[in-house]
């Protein structure tokens, strides 16, 4: 059985703490190895890269910036004409991510505007997103990190949010065909949208980007019950959904 891997997201962990650094220690000292963060950008990221080292912690995530936050926003990904504001935020989070040297970044789709039809503006929403998303690979490419794409649910955590399911994020993934593009799993996130998780384990497996040894408990987990992997993300017969005191692995928020 491979070693469990499990990843902080210090953006909701010690919520008392006034600071990232503070969260990156008191993370080391609750025995955390890799953590998160949503947006670092409020310290410097040489101060941040010392405070990892220190605390010999990997910081394996971070979020592209939200935007206006005060004007509701929470990314620019998907929203038209903010193209050139997008590119800077997505230039700040590499800045970031190679002074941390952290892998992933997620590219924030953001909110349908405010007073608008999700249905009136999606297809013009999407076609910035393709765009955009377009020019992040391309970026991203040329230091080897990978853009994650993350569906929030529009049911109960942000109704506006654009990506909102994992066959949304699939299919805006097949359309721009770029390898370091890929899908941030959340399972909850993907339950309430659409409550098929086994399913959509095995469907949408190929496509998430975390790294073979992140996925290895799952595999470990068929092999246990005498399930064989029949290629990426097909195991036969049918894997048995973990319950909430089986093994498990990911972020903590």
């Amino acid at each position: 059985m491979s070693m469990l891997q499990f990843s902080g997201n210090l953006s909701w962990l010690f919520p008392t703490l006034p600071s990232l650094p503070s969260r990156m220690q008191a993370a080391a000292g609750a025995g955390f190895r890799w953590v998160e963060v949503a947006w670092p950008y409020d310290w410097a990221p040489e101060l941040l890269r010392q405070e990892a080292e220190r605390n010999q912690l990997r910081v394996v995530l971070i979020n592209t910036p939200p935007g206006d936050v005060k004007a509701g926003e929470m990314g620019l990904g998907a929203v038209p004409g903010r193209q050139e504001d997008f590119r800077k935020g997505l230039d700040l989070a590499l800045q970031y991510a190679k002074a941390l040297d952290c892998g992933r970044i997620h590219i924030m789709a953001g909110r349908v505007p405010a007073g608008l039809d999700r249905a009136h503006v999606e297809d013009e929403m999407e076609a910035t997103f393709v765009e955009n998303l377009n020019h992040a690979a391309a970026v991203l490419s040329q230091e080897g990190i990978i853009g994650l794409l993350e569906p929030i649910n529009s049911r109960i955590t942000d109704p506006r949010y654009f990506l909102n399911t994992p066959h949304q994020a699939a299919a805006l993934l097949k359309k721009v065909g770029c390898d370091n593009l890929k899908l941030q799993m959340d399972v909850f996130h993907w339950q309430i949208m659409d409550g098929n998780l086994t399913q959509n384990l095995k469907t949408y497996l190929p496509l998430i980007g975390d790294t073979l040894e992140g996925l290895g408990w799952l595999r470990s987990y068929w092999k246990s019950r005498g399930i064989q992997d029949s290629g990426p993300g097909r195991p036969e017969p049918q894997p048995v959904v973990s319950g909430p005191a089986e093994e498990t692995q990911g972020s903590s928020k």
